[in-house]
């Protein structure tokens, strides 16, 4: 629940701010997202399992998004898209993670009945 009332926050903040990201950061900042958008998936997913715990939560948060983010900009510097490669990475997390959530959330309705 925690993680959903964060994404709530983050979202409603990030529409009633007018934050300009200039473009030589944003591989930056995608990576960043997408990585800890890993997390709140994640996170979902192990409280429906019953298994939610914040600090475990918390610094994956963080830690993914920084490590992310410093990946591509050592990718960056050295010149090769690393980026890419975390975009495939997170990005094949986020579905798994969905998957999963789907899947909890139709055994619990089906429970339910």
């Amino acid at each position: 629940m925690i993680a959903l009332l964060g994404l709530l926050i983050g979202i409603i903040v990030g529409i009633r701010w007018d934050l300009i990201i200039p473009e030589k950061y944003s591989a930056y900042l995608s990576v960043a997202i997408l990585a800890s958008l890993d997390s709140v998936f994640g996170a979902i997913r192990a409280n429906l399992s019953k298994n939610f715990q914040p600090d475990i939560f918390v610094s994956g948060f963080f830690g993914n998004a920084a490590l992310a983010a410093g990946l591509a900009y050592l990718g960056d510097k050295l010149g090769i898209p690393i980026y890419i490669a975390a975009v495939i990475v997170f990005g094949g997390r986020i579905f798994d993670n969905f998957a999963i959530i789907r899947r909890l959330v139709i055994e619990n309705f089906r429970a339910r009945k």
